[in-house]
C-alpha cells in the first residue's frame, strides 16, 4: 500500500521528478479509470489497452466509476494505492477530475487523458480530432437534407468533447443557418451521453415543433439511437437523416437499414493501443514531449498540452465495406434485417 501525497492548492508537478521516479520497464502497472462501461465501445478500447500492455509485459488494473465523478476520484486513489505506475483516465467530468490528476502528479505518476480532454498540463491528451468528427457529421446530414428544421442532440455538458463536436458541426452549417436555409429548432445536452436522455430530448423537440423536424445532428451513436427511437415512435425513422459516431455495431446496422445516415468511425483499437504505448513510455521515464508522435497543442483555456490526435473516418451506406474489411464488424451483423439489394455491401 502506498501513502498518497494528495493534491494541495498551488502544488506543482515536476517532470524531472517523474522521470527519476518512474518504474523500470519490467515493473510497470498501468491503472485505467473508466467513466463507465454503459457504452459498447469502451470494451473495445479496454481490450486494445490490455493487449498492448500484455505484449510489453506490463500489468493492467482498472476501475469503473459508473458515471460518478465522485467515485472516479476515489477510484484513482485506489489505483495508485494498488501500485499503478501510470494512469489512463477517461474522465467522467473533466473539471472534477482535477484533484485526482494532481494527486497522481504529487506521487510522480504520469497521467494519460483518454479521449476526453483533461485541461491540465500534467495529463497527456490522446483523442481523435473531435471538431473534425463534428464537421463530418454535419456534412453527411447536410448532404442528405440541405435545408429545413434541424435538431441538435449534443453530448454531456460535463464532457468537453460535446462542445468540440458542436463547434465543428456549426462550422459546416453556419452559412446555411445564417442564410435561413437551415433553422435550428432545438438543441440539448444529453446528461451522461445516455440514450434514454437523448430520447427524451428528441421527444421534447418533436413536440415543440409539431414533429416538423427535417434532420437530426446527434453527437454519438448512443444519442443517435435515442433520437431514432423518438423518431420511430412518430413514424419518422428513416425519413429524417441522423448522425452519430463510434461505429457501434447497432449503429452500423441502422445505417444499412436506413434509419441512421452516418457514424464517424474512430478506431478505438488504435486509440487504446496508442494510449497504452504512451503510458509505457511515460512510466519508463520519458517526458511528455519525448513521447513518440507528441505535439504541443493549445487547449481552449490556452494551456499548452502534449497531445496526439488520430484521424476519424465517416461511415455511410456507401462505404460500410471499410469497417467490415477492417474486421471491426461482420457483414452478417451489418446486414441483419436488411432488404437484399437495398445496400451494396449486403448484396
Amino acid at each position: 500500500m502506498k501513502t498518497l501525497k494528495f493534491a494541495l492548492a498551488g502544488a506543482m508537478f515536476s517532470m524531472a521528478a517523474m522521470g527519476s521516479g518512474a518504474a523500470v520497464a519490467q515493473d510497470i502497472t498501468v491503472g485505467v479509470s473508466w467513466s463507465n462501461f454503459q457504452e459498447e465501445r469502451w470494451k473495445t478500447d479496454e481490450a486494445a489497452i490490455k493487449k498492448a500492455l500484455e505484449a510489453a509485459g506490463a500489468k493492467y488494473i482498472s476501475a469503473d466509476a459508473q458515471s460518478s465523478a465522485a467515485k472516479q476520484l476515489t477510484d484513482v486513489e485506489s489505483l495508485i494505492t494498488q501500485g499503478a505506475t501510470a494512469l489512463i483516465i477517461l474522465a467522467q467530468d473533466s473539471a472534477a477530475i482535477g484533484p485526482a490528476v494532481q494527486t497522481a502528479a504529487n506521487n510522480g505518476i504520469p497521467v494519460v487523458g483518454y479521449d476526453r480532454l483533461i485541461e491540465d498540463p500534467n495529463a497527456f491528451y490522446i483523442t481523435f480530432d473531435n471538431k473534425e468528427v463534428g464537421r463530418m457529421q454535419a456534412r453527411a446530414v447536410q448532404e442528405a437534407q440541405p435545408e429545413g428544421n434541424y435538431a441538435f442532440i449534443k453530448g454531456s455538458s460535463s464532457d468537453p468533447n460535446a462542445d468540440f463536436l458542436f463547434s465543428g458541426q456549426m462550422e459546416v452549417l453556419k452559412e446555411a443557418i445564417d442564410s435561413g436555409k437551415i433553422k435550428n429548432v432545438g438543441e440539448a445536452y444529453t446528461d451522461g451521453w445516455l440514450p434514454a436522455n437523448a430520447q427524451k430530448n428528441m421527444e421534447q423537440i418533436l413536440t415543440a415543433n409539431n414533429n416538423k423536424v427535417d434532420a437530426v445532428v446527434a453527437s454519438n451513436d448512443g444519442t443517435a439511437g435515442g433520437a431514432i427511437a423518438a423518431l420511430e415512435a412518430q413514424g419518422l425513422a428513416g425519413s429524417v437523416p441522423v448522425s452519430g459516431q463510434d461505429a457501434d455495431h447497432a449503429a452500423l446496422n441502422r445505417i444499412a437499414l436506413g434509419t441512421q445516415t452516418v457514424s464517424v468511425w474512430k478506431d478505438s483499437r488504435e486509440l487504446g493501443k496508442r494510449a497504452a504505448e504512451i503510458a509505457l513510455e511515460l512510466a519508463g521515464g520519458k517526458t511528455m514531449s519525448e513521447v513518440t508522435g507528441a505535439e504541443e497543442w493549445d487547449s481552449p483555456a490556452g494551456k499548452k498540452l502534449e497531445s496526439i490526435f488520430l484521424k476519424p473516418v465517416p461511415i455511410t451506406k456507401d462505404n460500410l465495406d471499410v469497417v467490415i474489411d477492417a474486421g471491426w464488424i461482420s457483414k452478417e451483423e451489418v446486414c441483419q434485417g436488411v432488404k437484399p439489394g437495398s445496400v451494396a455491401v449486403c448484396g
